[in-house]
């Protein structure tokens, strides 16, 4: 039997820890190392990019790694694989080019491309977005490491693919390897959030040191089974905690559908293997659906927004004043959207000021970034005088800033085209996979048995579940899981879609839908429209819903004693 490739993360965000290319590349063996720079949000920065500068649109945070870390890739043999290519990544690919004559290294450069579909976009129905980029898989990586390449950087494609790509390659998988795909599937899922797989933003932090976590490495093998673990001695965790943790991070049921395989999360099976190790096994695979997803992003208006500081007594009353005299002020032109936020931060009787304190918050959108600007944020600033007692705002009046809409679209694969940019100069077009299955949800899988009567104590749901939350667009899902047999027969019955509104009550008006993957002793909540437009529309507190799981686990519940 082969020996597992080991493919490791350095980033999963735009944004991330600088250094860990260079820690990961010096921390122990790797064959692969591979970043994920693009989410739905960077897309529309790098959207923006453009607009100023043709040139742009790549995450130019990657060649600057690449310049300190190239020659230290190509010494150790680790071939790069990274979405960072973004809007541009033949502009990326060039720019390598171009650094490594300067560092005088031997390394091949490649590039896929054809995820972007802007130029197409009102042939194909999406009206005039700034945006339109199409999912592609990781049959172009393939391409590009099979002839040779050392880095290869791509636009959109899903952020599993830089692993999947590399592992496909490495083993000569071909297209109908559902499972050794969905298996690579899986551990890409896990590894391509950085940090979130060795204890970073984990529940049960508490439970044992994090400190600053290593990134992690996933040991993917022939049969597409793989282990995740991190470097030695590197800080954080890997558990089966923190592993499901990421598996169900921004997933929606239990068929989780990229370009080249439909992954059963429903059939994986999770094992500790030692320390920081945690193997994954028994994923099975379906053949994908026959469209590709495509990212929207246009540019919605502007916004802006203040927010007064209301100090000690008569807080609704003071709020409420303020309310009436910006709107008074605003009546000639007013806001197309105002919302208000009041924030209860204030202690009875505090020992300091700060405790003492709500937060009214008010945050404006419209076309008109005139009306939007300073004559909204002039206007909260001149009632300093002629407002409540103790009139305050945390910033000083500001322009509005522009604010971006994301959706979604779904177009046939073979519509959008895939091309491998070799790095000896070829160019290979990747067709799409020839054998397709329509999408939809499996059969809610039967309950155990519930747990019998006993005796119950009012505690905070986080005592007995954890819980991983994100954005989709402008919908949020929210994964709980538990760690025994037990918890699962009493959460099973016991967290109801019914019970998540009453817990939750901001979701009470909302389409939710609870799915349930009994291996993972898991459920996924997906909430529709709570986040609004997308991340950049800003539609609520926490506009990415990174801790609504958070705010259930904190929701006191009658959990029973034997539980606790």
């Amino acid at each position: 039997m082969s020996a597992p490739i080991r493919i490791g993360n350095a980033s999963g965000f735009y944004g991330d820890r600088f250094s860990a290319v260079r820690e990961m590349l010096t921390g122990g063996p790797l064959d692969v190392l591979t970043g994920d720079y693009l989410a739905e949000l960077t897309m529309l920065i790098l959207g923006r990019d453009r607009m100023k500068d043709p040139e742009r649109g790549y995450a130019k945070t990657f060649l600057r790694q690449m310049e300190e870390n190239l020659a230290l890739a190509k010494e150790k043999g680790v071939k790069i694989v990274a979405n960072a290519g973004g809007l541009n990544p033949a502009g990326l690919a060039t720019a390598l080019r171009e650094l490594v004559a300067k560092l005088g290294v031997d390394v091949r450069i490649a590039h896929v491309e054809g995820d972007d579909l802007i130029g197409r976009a009102e042939e194909l129905g999406f009206k005039k977005p700034l945006t339109a980029n199409a999912y592609l898989g990781a049959w172009g990586i393939v391409e590009c490491l099979n002839a040779g390449a050392d880095v290869v950087v791509t636009g959109r494609v899903t952020d599993a693919s830089v692993i999947v790509g590399p592992a496909a390659a490495h083993f000569g998988w071909t297209r109908e390897d559902y499972d050794a795909l969905a298996g690579a599937v899986a551990a890409g899922h896990v590894i391509e959030c950085g940090a979130q797989a060795t204890g970073g933003n984990y529940a049960f932090f508490r439970e044992q040191p994090i400190g600053v976590p290593g990134f992690p490495i996933a040991e993917i093998h022939a049969d597409g089974s793989s282990v995740i673990t991190k470097h030695p001695g590197t800080g954080g965790v890997v558990n089966t905690g923190t592993v499901t943790a990421q598996l169900l991070y921004e997933i929606t049921g239990a068929r989780y559908a990229n370009p080249d395989v439909t992954t059963r999360f429903d059939t994986l099976t999770l094992t500790g293997d030692g320390p920081d190790r945690v193997r994954i096994s028994g994923v099975t695979g379906e053949a994908p659906p026959p469209t590709l997803k495509v990212a929207l992003n246009r540019l919605g208006g502007f916004r802006n927004e203040t927010t007064f500081v209301l100090t000690g007594l008569d807080i609704e009353e003071k709020a409420a004043l303020v309310r009436e005299q910006l709107e008074t002020a605003l009546e000639r032109k007013p806001p197309a959207e105002v919302r208000w936020t009041l924030a209860r931060t204030d202690h009875r009787d505090a020992d300091t000021e700060e405790q003492a304190s709500a937060l009214l918050h008010v945050a404006v959108k419209d076309a008109d970034p005139k009306i939007a600007g300073r004559a909204f944020s002039g206007a909260a600033v001149e009632l300093a005088l002629a407002s409540y007692p103790g009139f305050h705002v945390t910033a000083p009046p500001s322009d509005a800033s522009p604010y971006g809409v994301y959706s979604a679209a779904f177009v046939d694969a073979a519509e959008v085209p895939h091309v491998a940019a070799l790095a000896d100069g070829r160019r290979v077009d990747i067709a799409p996979s020839t054998k397709t299955r329509a999408l939809t949800e499996v059969d809610e899988p039967a309950l155990p048995e519930p747990l019998p009567d006993g005796p119950v104590r009012r505690v905070p749901l986080g005592r007995v579940i954890g819980a991983r939350s994100g954005d989709k667009g402008g919908s949020a899902n929210l994964g709980v899981w538990v760690r025994s047999e037990e918890a699962w027969r009493w959460l099973v019955h016991r967290l109801t879609v019914t019970e998540f509104r009453l817990l939750l009550p901001e979701t009470a008006e909302l389409p939710v839908k609870r799915h349930l993957l009994p291996n993972l002793w898991a459920m996924n909540f997906v909430v529709e429209d709570i986040l609004g437009e997308g991340v950049a529309s800003q539609a609520r507190f926490d506009p990415q819903a990174k801790a609504f799981g958070e705010w259930l686990r904190a929701r006191e519940i009658d959990v029973p004693e034997a539980l606790l």
